[in-house]
């Protein structure tokens, strides 16, 4: 396991890597957690998924393509599985990705998987919102789920 850490235009970003996959990417502050070194497969992974972070806040990248494996329960990872087909500069709520993953009475449980989506960015879970088009429960905070939607919504009208 490896973990690095990027000062970003929206802060500080954590990747952990861990068996050739990206586990999690979290908004973090600095001195949070410390560095865990990597090296090899690790550190490349790190590396790629920093390139392809920086791409995406740049504006230059609408679809991610790095492993991921995040540890979760069937469901969560069912909901998490139906965020990735969200497309780029789209947005669902709730009531919809529960639909998608075949029950459209958990929606409540589709914000509670939303909500502990361990890979934030990659797994768009900043695309799912209120069903009244409400920006409602981020992680990283509602003015960089905002920030993240903007930079979507002008990226896709180029």
């Amino acid at each position: 396991m490896a973990l690095a850490f990027l000062k970003t235009r929206v802060g500080w970003i954590g990747v952990e890597v861990k068996d050739g996959a990206v586990t999690q990417v979290f908004f973090a502050e600095a001195g949070e957690k410390e560095p865990v070194p990597a090296d090899g497969a690790e550190r490349a992974l790190l590396d790629e998924a920093f390139r392809q972070l920086e791409a995406y806040l740049d504006g230059r990248l609408t679809v991610f393509s790095l492993p991921v494996a995040p540890a979760g329960t069937p469901f969560q990872r069912r909901v998490w599985a139906v965020l990735e087909t969200i497309p780029y500069g789209e947005t669902w709520s709730y009531q919809r990705v529960a639909a998608a993953v075949g029950n459209p009475k958990t929606a409540r449980a589709v914000g509670m998987a939303n909500n502990r989506n361990p890979v934030a960015i990659v797994i768009p879970c900043h695309r799912v919102i209120g069903a009244d088009g409400s920006l409602v429960g981020y992680d990283g905070g509602l003015s960089r789920k905002a920030w993240l939607l903007a930079l979507e919504k002008k990226e896709r009208k180029v």
